[in-house]
């Protein structure tokens, strides 16, 4: 795919992403590439498209927006990702350390922000509330589906305190155990009014565990308030361990 890069005139600069570009990646890495663009993006994205799916066999794809870029993932046979970012020629450049330059003249690094800690935590709650609202209206999917989104913001929580990677849990395994092993009883295992409940209660208890380690007051205001979601007749956290 580099070297057909190089030979497509629109293409002004090509560089390894992800994985790749770091540390090799493994067996079940995904290919990860950034292209800068001279001319429109939708032409260039159009013609890549047709190659993909003619001399690589792709499956399926859909896009990403990301800013000034489009972020083009393909699926071949053998379950292999490609992900391609389309970039104005201006914008072509890293976004941080997953960056390895194949040709072409990239601009400056631009670091992309980190997730505020304040939003992780409007996150944390939010979730909360919602997995008790949707127990209310005795909709269990949907309650399972907002305990875990809690238990990613708690994880993200954590990485962000530790200084690991926050998004789609990629620093999840670098944490403590005594971090970790708590979340295990979040787990929903089945789809009913007390275990969901449960899970909601002990999800709760480990995001005011987390807050805790970082700032006691919030913890102490948010797990005041969190009291007030009421689970069987039972306030949220009244089997949580935080009073």
């Amino acid at each position: 795919m580099l070297g057909l890069a190089e030979g497509d005139p629109a293409v002004v600069g090509a560089a390894i992403t992800g994985s790749h570009a770091v540390d090799g990646g493994d067996r079940w890495s995904d290919i990860d590439l950034a292209f800068g663009i001279d001319g429109p993006l939708d032409s260039a994205m159009r013609r890549w498209t047709e190659l993909l799916y003619r001399d690589f066999a792709a499956v399926h794809h859909w896009d990403l927006p990301s800013g000034p870029a489009v972020y083009r993932v393909f699926l071949l046979p053998d379950m292999l990702e490609v992900d391609i970012g389309f970039t104005p020629a201006a914008e072509f450049g890293p976004h941080g350390p997953s960056w390895r330059t194949v040709f072409g003249h990239p601009t400056q690094v631009k670091e992309d922000p980190a997730p505020s800690r304040q939003t992780l935590v409007g996150l944390g709650w939010h979730h909360a509330l919602h997995a008790w609202t949707c127990i209310q209206r005795h909709r269990w999917w949907q309650a399972e589906q907002w305990i875990g989104a809690l238990r990613g913001q708690i994880l993200a929580l954590a990485c962000l305190r530790l200084g690991h990677p926050t998004s789609h849990a990629k620093g999840a395994h670098l944490l403590p155990a005594e971090v970790t092993a708590p979340l295990s009883t979040t787990l929903v295992r089945a789809l009913d009014e007390a275990e969901l409940a449960r899970a909601l209660t002990a999800a709760t208890a480990a995001l005011i565990a987390e807050l805790s380690r970082a700032d006691a007051a919030l913890a102490a205001r948010l797990a005041s308030a969190l009291r007030e979601l009421r689970v069987d007749g039972r306030p949220a956290g009244s089997t949580t361990g935080f009073s």
